[in-house]
């Protein structure tokens, strides 16, 4: 009976470390995150936008990038969102008139010389769209390491690289169909606008995630069902994957408080939500719900919600690969690291 005692006794004290931990843990990342909005209202100049409608096409997003790609290191650097933002000033936002020849031009000016000021000087709403863009895609351009053959202690060896650093959020060799279904009715609970983007494929896919963030939130939700919210380490962008496998919907280990880097495998394509029964399936068919949310500031999380059609379709260009882990599991099969400033 008194070993029964102490036992417990060490069990209960151990459980109140680990939620001693834990509240630290979650302390130690709002601190983050809240010096990390700071940094960015300075360097906007305090401009906390109120909504942003992003339009930009794939099309347009793959030029830009190889734009700013074959300029790197070179004496005039071009930066894609540069780009992408000066032909949302001359579009108003509406990509849908997007033509090649109208980012030549910028381009083709930049690589010359001439600075962004001098070109942007007339265009009233250019600051907007740059910021605008810059939350979408801040963080998803720049400096990686990707395993290239071992040492010669057998240890993996790495090469640094530049260019694309964000994944799809669906493993390469998965097959997934979608459409632009950002907006449309959705009935459970309460009649409301769908705010993400839909991806059917088949239960068990492995689930991916887009950039280096920290997992803010894992659990249950009566529409989202098992899900997990990802928290970009600038703190400006939040993602939202939801409908996850019941029984087994995430990686091994994933956990609240952990840095994740881009390309990791975070969780298994399911049907879960639509209902208050844990672990239900509710949905009609397998699919993921993924969403992101602009975080401005923490006043405005839950209400700049953008269509992210066009960035999963520019992101199917760069789709991590995954191989069996064992027992359900998944992990990447290429070896990166995210070079964090």
């Amino acid at each position: 009976m008194a070993d029964s005692f102490e036992w417990g006794k060490a069990l209960r004290c151990k459980k109140s470390i680990i939620a001693l931990v834990s509240i630290l843990l979650c302390m130690a990342i709002f601190f983050s995150i809240a010096s990390k909005m700071s940094e960015w209202h300075e360097q906007t100049g305090g401009r906390l936008l109120k909504w942003v409608d992003f339009n930009v096409t794939a099309e347009a997003m793959k030029d830009a990038l190889a734009y700013d790609i074959a300029a790197h290191g070179q004496e005039n650097e071009i930066h894609w969102i540069d780009l992408l933002a000066i032909l949302g000033a001359k579009y108003g936002g509406d990509f849908s008139r997007y033509r090649k020849a109208d980012m030549d031009q910028p381009a083709s000016r930049l690589k010359s010389g001439e600075s962004l000021d001098e070109i942007t000087a007339n265009m009233k709403y250019f600051e907007y769209y740059s910021v605008a863009y810059e939350s979408v895609l801040g963080g998803m351009v720049g400096d990686y390491s990707v395993q290239d053959g071992e040492t010669p202690s057998g240890a993996p060896a790495f090469r640094r690289e530049y260019g694309l650093k964000a994944f799809a959020p669906i493993a390469r060799g998965w097959a997934f169909s979608h459409s632009d279904d950002f907006g449309s009715s959705r009935e459970f609970g309460f009649r409301r606008r769908h705010l993400g983007h839909d991806l059917f494929g088949s239960v068990g896919t492995p689930v991916i995630n887009v950039e280096t963030c920290m997992v803010e939130v894992l659990g249950w939700n009566r529409y989202g069902g098992w899900r997990i919210g990802m928290r970009s380490l600038d703190g400006r962008r939040y993602y939202y994957y939801a409908h996850l496998r019941s029984g087994h919907p995430y990686a091994e280990g994933l956990a609240e408080g952990q840095t994740v880097y881009a390309g990791e495998v975070i969780g298994y394509l399911g049907m879960t939500g639509y209902s208050d029964k844990e672990d239900y399936n509710g949905m009609q068919r397998p699919h993921l719900h993924f969403g992101v949310q602009l975080i401005f500031d923490e006043s405005s999380k839950n209400e700049i919600w953008i269509d992210p059609y066009e960035l999963v379709k520019f992101l199917g260009i760069h789709r991590s690969a995954a191989v069996s882990a064992g027992k359900g599991d998944f992990r990447r099969a290429e070896l990166f690291y995210d070079n964090i400033e």
